[in-house]
């Protein structure tokens, strides 16, 4: 007989609206594989793209690469993990359900000291923020840094590891519910979006920062580049206002030999040894307490388009989190 659990499918691209909590058949776990019951997930702008279309995907489609639970079973051939252990990733699939299948060398152990719904909110954002400043751009102690998108789920996590690497930091927010939240990340400057790049180079007495680590996109994309001291580097990891337009890069040359780069996620998760040097250093500073992941909303699964229309609002703060 068929075992059926809860997932949420959406049957054809569309609104929040398409996201429906139906019953589908338990996964089984293949080779390599492992089944796993699903305490939290978390919710990712790629979702919403995924759902609306603008990313390609195959429909019917359960959403979902990021969330933390138990193993129930282990497939063939998985020696690392075994029924019981505490696991997360920020590489699953269909993970808007009950239960998901997680590839074992994609897992992430998951501290004792660890809550499950706090692994599901850092796998993606935390392990973002550790190659952001340690791959990407190396970030020294003494560096001045700027940081949009302050109050977010990666400019939270991110303001916190780079006050603990000894940099100042400014971060930009657009209200002032998220200006006290990114201070109590630690941020030494909180900045509006309006001038932005005129207040970091006043308060570098005119110098400009050494880095800008930029998730927005179209609309700092000038300002941050206007940000920089001579040499400095713009690290563009995300366009949630929007994807820059292709620009000259004499702009570069003229700014001071400025750097550009833009990276993602998966091309700094190449092999086990580098994910699990990432999720390891992320979750036992969690475990520790000098990583706080601030869980911005809660939602049960049923309500995974009302949590769609929440993020896509800017109506959140920190990590969208689903509980089946």
């Amino acid at each position: 007989m068929t075992e059926y659990a809860n997932a949420i499918l959406a049957q054809a691209p569309g609104g929040p609206e398409v996201l429906k909590l139906t019953q589908v058949p338990m996964p089984v776990p293949g080779p390599g594989e492992l089944l796993v019951k699903i305490a939290a997930v978390g919710v990712n702008f790629i979702e919403s793209y995924q759902r609306e279309g603008i990313y390609p995907v195959d429909f019917p489609f359960i959403p979902g690469a990021e969330a933390a639970g138990k193993v129930v079973a282990v497939g063939s051939g998985v020696s690392s993990y075994a029924v019981g252990d505490r696991v997360a990733t920020a590489e699953g699939v269909a993970c808007y359900a009950e239960y998901a299948i997680f590839p074992a060398d994609k897992a992430l152990p998951v501290p004792s000291s660890v809550p499950l719904d706090v692994a599901a909110a850092l796998p993606l954002q935390g392990m973002t923020a550790h190659y952001l400043m340690n791959s990407t751009y190396h970030v020294e102690p003494g560096q001045t840094i700027l940081l949009h998108a302050g109050a977010g789920g990666v400019g939270l996590l991110l303001t916190q590891m780079l006050k603990e690497r000894g940099a100042r930091v400014f971060t930009t927010v657009s209200t002032e519910e998220k200006e006290e939240l990114s201070r109590v990340a630690g941020a030494d400057e909180v900045l509006r979006y309006e001038d932005f790049a005129e207040q970091a180079r006043e308060l570098t007495d005119g110098e400009g920062v050494d880095v800008v680590f930029d998730g927005v996109g179209k609309d700092t994309f000038d300002g941050s580049l206007a940000s920089l001291r001579t040499r400095g580097t713009l690290v563009l990891f995300g366009g949630a206002s929007g994807q820059v337009p292709p620009f000259d890069l004499q702009r570069l040359n003229a700014g001071g030999s400025l750097t550009v780069v833009r990276p993602k996620l998966g091309d700094y998760l190449r092999n086990g040894k580098e994910r699990l040097w990432r999720s390891t250093e992320v979750f036992d500073a969690a475990a520790s307490g000098r990583l706080i992941a601030r869980l911005g909303a809660r939602f049960p699964l049923s309500e995974a388009g009302a949590a769609h229309t929440a993020l896509q609002g800017r109506n959140t703060t920190g990590k969208v989190i689903l509980e089946p």
